[in-house]
């Protein structure tokens, strides 16, 4: 027990010491307003997507994350608006981000758009340390639980698609938020820092006849002092309603997803990940589980005839 505790600390604080605080998930091509404001109304339609990504299953105190996110454009304006809220566990540590989203689109005459976004929040961190059992009750440091401790978030990004390819590039906080300040009597007082996390999205649609589309995607992150993480992704869409896909994430994982078009309005999705490091291993876990939800109203009947992938 003592050793999966351990495993569970590292994996709550090693965020500020990797560098990689941001949330991770695989379905990132269905709902990229949580790290691209420039998204938000992109879709022309009013969007509402919820998520649950249960990490490391097995592992006491392993992730887990719960997305809602919601956006729209604003009529014939060019402008989108949306809101961003989601919540992390991992083992003592509770992080709650909120963010609003807004955007605003440049048409060009081959239809393509180009969007610009803006977000701007909050995040709320807890940390419960009765819930780490192992460590020292007599340490001082140890015992000072942190109680919706607050950060500011200003994001901003830049999206462009077409109606075959999209491209995209954000961050989605600027702000190098400090969770932990200098405690006078405490002359170690541990520091977690988050850094500034930059993204690269990318996707393209080939028809591969009247039923069947091939359709590749990648999410790059950077990170100042953590490796560059390439996710590599390849689905198929058959008839415009159900898609099977592989994922490779790079030294870390690999994935399959579904996903089933139930109706002009609702898609529901599903992912499976297996880690190619040494947690893969089924003594500690049995891998990690995501699904999603998204229902849209549509204002454009040819949009909605035609389900978009991006």
């Amino acid at each position: 027990m003592k050793k999966v505790w351990c495993v569970l600390v590292y994996l709550a604080f090693a965020k500020a010491l990797l560098a990689q605080q941001d949330l991770q998930y695989t379905h990132y091509r269905y709902n990229p307003t949580l790290i691209n404001p420039a998204y938000a109304g992109s879709r022309e339609a009013a969007t509402i997507t919820g998520m649950y990504r249960a990490q490391w299953v097995g592992l006491d105190g392993a992730p887990v994350t719960q997305v809602l996110t919601a956006h729209s454009p604003v009529g014939e304006s060019g402008v989108g608006l949306g809101l961003s809220l989601f919540q992390d566990q991992i083992g003592p540590a509770r992080e709650t981000f909120v963010g609003v989203d807004g955007s605003y689109a440049l048409d060009f005459e081959n239809g393509n758009k180009l969007y610009f976004g803006l977000k701007a929040g909050f995040q709320l961190l807890d940390v419960d340390f009765n819930r780490a059992n192992i460590f020292d009750r007599t340490d001082p440091e140890l015992l000072q639980n942190v109680d919706n401790e607050f950060a500011p978030i200003v994001g901003v990004g830049l999206f462009y698609q077409s109606d075959r390819w999209y491209a995209g590039l954000s961050t989605p906080n600027m702000f190098q938020n400090e969770h932990f300040d200098e405690d006078s009597d405490l002359n170690d007082r541990f520091i977690a820092r988050e850094s500034i996390h930059f993204y690269a999205t990318g996707g393209y649609v080939f028809d591969i006849n009247n039923a069947i589309e091939l359709m590749p995607a990648t999410i790059l992150k950077y990170v100042e002092e953590a490796p560059l993480q390439i996710d590599l992704t390849s689905n198929v869409r058959f008839y415009e309603r159900f898609t099977l896909g592989v994922a490779y994430r790079w030294d870390a994982a690999v994935s399959g997803l579904a996903a089933f078009q139930i109706n002009n309005n609702f898609l529901v999705g599903f992912a499976y990940d297996r880690e190619v490091t040494d947690l893969g291993n089924t003594q500690f876990n049995s891998g990690s589980y995501e699904v999603f939800l998204r229902y849209e109203i549509f204002s454009n009947p040819r949009v909605m005839n035609s389900p978009r992938f991006f």
